[in-house]
């Protein structure tokens, strides 16, 4: 279900509550963000723990799941936000701010049952054309991830190909690893 509102700016939007499940705010739209279910609720802390395991601790970088990110118009809401660690905002105290004013440096999104392809792709074209190094769409039916890269044409990844990742975190995965982790 979206909601259209014309009026309702982006400031204006990230004044009101927050919704359960969370809504996006895209080109005047809001949208409740689908709630993740079994195999995407997996993945997404496959990938993000197998990340944070390999950047963390090196300070190179850190993925945030389900991180509300505000910038170019939009207020969007990717499945894991990774950022470079020195491009992470810092309070005056130096803990993590509630607010990312900023696009992720790597975007990976996982296609949720009932959701629409061509939004998700749209919001990592977005994170792209600001700053976005990076961005993965995971296809569990398919067991398929496209890769997207700033002004050079996607590239679809199956099987045991190792895919790129950011900062050359040194992290080798494969569709058919991540896709593994489904099995329990």
């Amino acid at each position: 279900m979206t909601i259209l509102t014309r009026s309702l700016t982006l400031e204006a939007f990230l004044q009101q509550p927050e919704t359960d499940p969370p809504s996006e705010y895209i080109d005047g739209q809001i949208s409740p963000k689908p709630m993740p279910k079994g195999r995407h609720s997996r993945l997404q802390g496959k990938l993000g723990g197998a990340i944070n395991a390999s950047a963390e601790e090196l300070r190179l970088a850190y993925a945030f799941p389900e991180l509300r990110c505000n910038f170019g118009g939009r207020s969007i809401i990717p499945d894991l936000a990774i950022f470079d660690w020195n491009r992470i905002p810092r309070t005056p105290t130096g803990t993590v701010p509630d607010d990312f004013d900023l696009a992720p440096d790597w975007i990976i999104e996982i296609l949720s049952p009932k959701q629409q392809t061509n939004k998700v792709l749209d919001n990592i074209l977005h994170c792209l054309q600001h700053g976005c190094q990076l961005g993965w769409f995971l296809e569990p039916d398919d067991e398929s991830i496209l890769l997207l890269l700033p002004e050079q044409a996607p590239r679809l990844y199956r099987g045991n190909t190792t895919l790129p990742v950011f900062l050359n975190l040194r992290l080798e995965l494969s569709p058919a690893q991540i896709f593994g982790w489904l099995a329990l």
